[in-house]
């Protein structure tokens, strides 16, 4: 006869044990990596989240790749100017596809079905993209840097943040560009993809959610509000 006696920390659970269980319940695995989608993820629109993701990877490899570095390398070296040219188009790319991502999921009402904090995940997400981004141009040790360094300067410095925010200080500047920004970025990202797996991909706005075919359309109305 098998012992089918459950181990103690699952029976009585702990901390640990009830973590675990709600994070399945929250994200199950056929839920956090499903491998089927609705057709209407078909269009084109929906690609643009995932080129963001993948052009964000490029960004954050390339940049740490230069952080070990410094800049000697990669104004110098001609691996570095490559790889130094390489993030910055990976960044160009990065912020071009979020921007369609967002005006797309906007015009869509992407905050339907209880996806409202998803929506605004991504969008304090965007904010802290485009704060990395100016930290990026700051601390590219050139000319370009010191004239964007010195006109941003003024601006701080009369909405008050100039003292705790200083443009001029490169060691400042990189520590906000390769650490903290990015830290918070990374952040939410993860909780915006999260988000997505849990609360399902968005359907267009004349579209319902596909079910099997015995499911009725005022009960599938029903499930997309749940």
């Amino acid at each position: 006869m098998s012992d089918t006696t459950e181990p103690a920390g699952d029976r009585t659970g702990g901390w640990t044990g009830a973590l675990r269980r709600r994070a399945v319940r929250a994200l199950p695995p056929d839920k956090l990596l499903p491998d089927t989608q609705p057709s209407y993820m078909s269009s084109w629109i929906y690609v643009f989240g995932v080129l963001t993701t993948v052009a964000l990877l490029v960004v954050i490899a390339t940049g740490t790749l230069l952080a070990l570095e410094g800049p000697g390398w990669w104004h110098v070296s001609a691996a570095g100017t490559y790889v130094n040219s390489l993030h910055l188009w990976s960044v160009e790319l990065f912020m071009f596809f979020m921007v369609i991502h967002l005006w797309g999921k906007f015009f869509m009402a992407a905050w339907r079905g209880r996806r409202a904090l998803t929506w605004i995940i991504g969008s304090v997400a965007f904010l802290a993209s485009v704060g990395t981004a100016f930290t990026g141009y700051l601390v590219q040790q050139n000319f370009d840097s010191q004239w964007i360094s010195t006109q941003a300067k003024d601006g701080l410095n009369s909405v008050g943040i100039g003292a705790y925010f200083n443009v001029l200080d490169f060691g400042q500047m990189l520590m906000w560009h390769i650490v903290i920004l990015p830290l918070v970025l990374g952040l939410l990202t993860v909780w915006h993809l999260l988000m997505v797996r849990r609360r399902g991909i968005v359907p267009p706005i004349d579209a319902l959610t596909e079910t099997p075919a015995t499911t009725t359309p005022q009960a599938t109305a029903e499930q997309e509000q749940s």
